[in-house]
């Protein structure tokens, strides 16, 4: 197999191992920023209505996940204006979802060279059956076949790599898009009762 693939065959060999690191590395970081934020988000509140800022924070910097760093920023500017608390928590939001977000373009990458890797590999097979059946010589069964194969294999590979890699990305993407609308929802909860918190004073 690896004989009849030709060079292109460890190019998809190298593409298939770094998709395969990235997604792993990916998918246990995406699971390690999920909590069952809502039940986090009640008992954060608890402490606040309770006046225990501190404890709230401190639970927020233990917990140290996406939503606890927002809830975090939030209830260290609580005293500020509208819109520097809004602003900090905006900007918490975009950096945790930028340091989530990380890497899964060049997963993304792989996804969509990898047919294009396969098809290279299988014009330059082409070209080695194409120069051998017309050399002149006698050609064995088997050379022709060898240069068929080198052909058939890397384009065969990259569409499977392609497909493959096109599941693990939109898993990924999924996962991810939750924990946004997850962090966006307690965003809003967080903010929404400091306003009504600072209305009441």
């Amino acid at each position: 197999m690896t004989l009849a693939g030709g060079p292109v065959f460890w190019m998809l060999v190298v593409l298939s191992i770094a998709a395969l690191v990235v997604f792993f590395e990916r998918f246990f970081e995406l699971r390690r920023a999920q909590i069952d934020w809502q039940d986090f988000m009640k008992g954060t509140l608890n402490l606040l209505e309770g006046g225990n800022d501190s404890e709230a924070l401190a639970i927020c910097e233990d917990t140290q996940v996406p939503v606890a760093n927002v809830v975090a920023v939030a209830i260290r500017n609580r005293s500020a204006s509208a819109r520097v608390l809004r602003d900090a928590v905006d900007s918490q939001g975009r950096a945790e979802i930028g340091r989530l977000d990380r890497r899964l373009a060049s997963l993304a990458v792989i996804g969509q060279i990898s047919p294009a890797v396969g098809l290279l590999g299988a014009l330059i097979g082409f070209a080695k059956t194409v120069m051998l059946v017309n050399s002149g010589e006698i050609v064995s069964r088997i050379a022709l076949l060898s240069d068929a194969m080198e052909a058939i294999v890397p384009a065969a590979i990259g569409l499977v790599l392609s497909i493959t890699v096109a599941v693990m990305y939109t898993s990924l993407r999924t996962r991810l898009d939750r924990i946004v609308v997850e962090l966006e929802t307690a965003a809003s909860q967080i903010l929404g009762y400091i306003a009504t918190a600072e209305a009441k004073k």
